[in-house]
Order: structure tokens, then C-alpha cells, then sequence
């Protein structure tokens, strides 16, 4: 059972974040303590541990600034089912939109994926074994290489109707063996050719399962993702079960190894196990990603019930707080799933949430807004820079491209003064300048083969022209 790194203290969580987002360290240090509070729970006894509910984290700040970035990698560094969801898009039940209850459904449907990937690796050994031996099969009947009736099973008396064969003379005896040890001699040289992988290319006509569901959609108060019907369950129920439909196709030897490893990890797998798996981690390491919780605030001004903003928040209430909550795989308890929710905060302030809801989310982090230091260490310092990645993108079309301190250091100044100017976007800005910047070499790079281009102060300023400068002119090209 994979589970959180019990290895991993608050210091070295906040370390691996900082591979990967700049800045921000309060906000670093409450996500690395409520994880490292997961492990620790797990050491407490049962009825204590059951009694220890998450402290849920509201990161406050401006767009660009990190905070999907730290949720979406704390998740990946817990190995936790994660899922990120948009306050906005649901309204309250029993009106036209999607109500809280999907975040949930969404979060068990993760847990299964994850449960069911890691285990499908535990057995792709024994898998691909099996799928090879399909192919061999399969192979044998494309290219006649399968032993004849006539020699597997050698024809009986069985009287006037089926007469036994006559006697086999010495020399049809012998022309038969040679047959044997030529058809075995010839399967030897396809199986080892298919074991050393020099036929991927070749074309072969497989058996796989159809797994095609037909379902039956119906559009309900709470939307169609808990409306629909599996009309293969509803057979199964009338007592006209289907069975596994399977179909041919006729596929490259490559891609028919990784259909059939797939196919055959399945068949090895305890779906009941996964199941049971995926829903303990949904239910105790889960984490929910809530972001905008600031545009579900009341406008103040509306006279009838606000469906979409309130009504949101009323409903987001017990789910947070903790409830059960009935997906396709069963009822999962929600109390220990950790939640964290964001918003920008512009027109509204986290006071405005209702008292309830505001209570359920004890830790609040204020992440500062990026300076144009911020931006030269956004620029080179992440694993994931924007610089290596247009390094390697360049890479790819052979052409060698290198960004020297004084460009990047221009990139990042005009980034903040952008959006110092107009709407501040934080981080984003610097792909819209970059993007502008080597808009031109990006388009002709497939023609510089060979060549090494330097990313420099004037570069920058030649490529940006007069924008670089003007902020009248900026707001319209960045």
C-alpha cells in the first residue's frame, strides 16, 4: 500500500516545493505542516486518530502568483488523489449546474486511477509475458505456422463413417517429423525475433475486449454526472447479461503489445481490492483544491436567493465539515479529506464568506505579490523554467538557443511593468512576453538548423520594438 513518505519532514516538503515555485515560503510551510500532519495521524491510536480532523488552508493572493502550483505539487509529492475544482462553475441543488457533491465523485474517481495504475505496474511483468504469448499465437495463425489436424490428432476408427487412416509407410513417418522440426524450428526464429522486439512494425490481427460502455444520460437537478445509467448494468439486472464483448483488430505488433499488456494487467487485478484501496486514500489522504472561493461571495445587492454564490457556499458547508457522500464505488466520509481553497480576494475579503465556512478553513496564508526579483528567479531557478523549456523546445530543431543575465533580467522587467501597467497576472506575464519575444525565431526555426541564437538585452529590445518601452503601447502587445 503506497502511501505518504514517512521520510519526508515539513523542511524537506518545503524543499522540494521550492524546485518548482519561488517564493511564497509561509504559504510553503502551512501546505508541508498539513501534510506531515497526514503521517502523523496515522501513528495515533484508532479512536484517537478518528478524532483528528485536517486544518484546512485558505491561500489568499493574486492570480499568478503560486497557488495552484504548490497544491498541484504537494499532491504529486504526497502520491495523494488530488483533484482541483472551480468554486464558480457549481450552483445550489435543485438548480441548472453542477453541485458540490462532484468535487468528491471526481476525487474517488482519481484514487481509482492511481490505485489501479500502480497496481497494473506491480504486475506488468507477468502481463507482457502473457501479452507475448498472444501475439506468438496470433502471429503462428497469420503466418500458417500451427500444426496441421491431421498431425495433432491422428484420425481413429470409428467405424463404417471414419474409417481409421491407413498404416503410415517409414517414409511418410519421416516426412511428417521433418515437418514438426521445421514448423518448430520456424516458430523458435519468430518467437525469438518477437522477443527481441524486431517486429514492432509488422502488422497483426489481434482479439482485444470491447470496452465501449452504451449509457443512457439523464439530465437531472443535480446534472448528468450522476444521472447516468449503464444500460450493460440495467441487462445484467434484467438477467440478459452480455458477457465481454470482444473485437479484431489489425494493428502494428508494438501497439499490439501495449493493448494486450494493458488487457491482461486487468484480468491479474482484484477490482474489489481497488476499490476498497481508492477509497480509504480518497477518504483519509485526498486533497480538494477549491479554487475562485472568492467569486462564490454574495453581491449584497440581490433580493432573491443567489444560487450560484451563496447557495454554493451553504452547500460546500457539510462537505467540508464532513459527510458522506455516495459515488459509484460507495459512500465515502469526507471528514478527513484535506481541503485547500484560494481566491484572489480583489472586491471581496475572506470575512465575507459565511461565518460557517469561514471557520472550516482555520489556517489562512496571504501569498505576496511577485516582484521583478521574483520574476529573474522564476525565470532560471524552477526545474520547469520557462528558459529551459523554450531551450529545449529550440533544442528539438537543432538550434541552440542561450539566454544570457541581462536578457533575462530585461524579460523580467518588462513582464513587471506590464503588469504594473494593466491587469497584474503575476507569473503568466512572463509567457506572454517570452511567446512575443521569440515569436519570430519560433516561426523560422525549422530553417536555422545548426545555428546558435543569443537571448540578450537587445534582442529583447529589437524584438519587442517600441513596446518595450512605451507603457501607452505595452497594454496592447503584452
Amino acid at each position: 500500500m503506497t502511501r505518504i513518505d514517512d521520510t519526508l519532514t515539513p523542511k524537506e516538503i518545503q524543499a522540494r516545493l521550492d524546485e518548482y515555485v519561488v517564493g511564497q515560503t509561509k504559504a510553503k510551510r502551512a501546505v508541508a505542516v498539513a501534510l506531515r500532519n497526514r503521517w502523523r495521524r496515522r501513528q495515533l491510536p484508532p479512536d484517537l486518530a478518528a478524532d483528528v480532523y485536517p486544518k484546512n488552508i485558505l491561500l489568499i493572493g493574486p492570480t499568478g502568483c503560486g497557488k495552484t502550483e504548490i497544491a498541484r505539487r504537494l499532491a504529486a509529492l504526497a502520491r495523494a488523489p488530488f483533484v482541483k475544482v472551480e468554486a464558480s462553475k457549481y450552483s445550489e441543488v435543485g438548480y441548472v449546474g453542477r453541485d458540490v457533491e462532484s468535487m468528491i465523485r471526481d476525487l474517488v474517481d482519481a484514487a481509482v486511477a492511481m490505485v489501479r495504475r500502480e497496481q497494473a505496474e506491480a504486475v506488468r511483468t507477468p502481463a507482457a509475458e502473457r501479452a507475448e504469448e498472444r501475439i506468438f499465437a496470433a502471429l503462428c495463425a497469420q503466418r500458417g505456422l500451427l500444426p496441421r489436424a491431421e498431425d495433432a490428432y491422428p484420425r481413429r476408427d470409428l467405424g463404417l463413417w471414419n474409417p481409421a487412416a491407413p498404416p503410415e509407410t517409414p517414409a511418410a513417418a519421416a516426412a511428417a517429423e521433418d515437418r514438426q522440426r521445421s514448423l518448430a524450428a520456424e516458430q523458435e526464429a519468430l518467437r525469438e525475433a518477437l522477443r527481441a522486439q524486431r517486429m514492432e512494425d509488422d502488422t497483426v490481427e489481434i482479439e482485444v475486449i470491447d470496452t465501449s460502455v452504451p449509457t443512457l444520460n439523464i439530465m437531472g437537478p443535480q446534472g448528468n454526472d450522476a444521472m447516468g445509467i449503464d444500460t450493460r448494468a440495467l441487462q445484467e439486472i434484467w438477467g440478459r447479461s452480455p458477457g465481454r464483448r470482444t473485437k479484431l483488430r489489425r494493428v502494428s505488433v508494438g501497439e499490439a503489445r501495449t493493448l494486450l499488456i494493458d488487457e491482461e494487467a486487468d484480468k491479474l487485478l482484484d477490482q474489489d481490492a481497488i476499490q476498497r484501496e481508492a477509497l480509504d486514500r480518497a477518504q483519509n489522504d485526498g486533497i480538494v483544491f477549491v479554487d475562485e472561493i472568492d467569486k462564490i461571495i454574495g453581491a449584497g445587492s440581490t433580493t432573491g436567493p443567489d444560487v450560484s454564490r451563496e447557495g454554493v457556499q451553504r452547500d460546500l458547508l457539510p462537505i467540508v465539515e464532513g459527510c458522506a457522500v455516495y459515488t459509484r464505488y460507495g459512500h465515502v466520509q469526507t471528514e478527513h479529506v484535506l481541503f485547500l481553497a484560494a481566491g484572489a480576494f480583489h472586491f471581496h475579503k475572506p470575512s465575507e464568506l459565511i461565518p460557517e465556512l469561514q471557520g472550516r478553513f482555520p489556517v489562512r496564508v496571504a501569498l505576496r505579490p511577485l516582484t521583478e526579483e521574483d520574476f529573474v528567479r522564476i525565470l532560471e531557478e524552477p526545474r520547469n523554467s520557462l528558459t529551459r523549456q523554450y531551450v529545449a523546445l529550440f533544442q528539438a530543431e537543432g538550434v541552440q538557443l542561450r539566454f544570457t543575465p541581462d536578457g533575462v533580467q530585461r524579460i523580467a522587467e518588462l513582464a513587471f511593468r506590464a503588469n504594473r501597467t494593466t491587469q497584474n497576472i503575476g507569473a503568466r506575464r512572463l509567457m506572454t512576453i517570452l511567446e512575443k519575444c521569440l515569436e519570430d525565431l519560433s516561426f523560422e526555426a525549422s530553417e536555422l538548423r545548426g545555428r546558435q541564437v543569443v537571448v540578450d538585452r537587445a534582442f529583447v529590445d529589437r524584438q519587442l520594438g517600441e513596446t518595450a518601452d512605451d507603457e501607452d503601447l505595452i497594454q496592447y502587445n503584452l
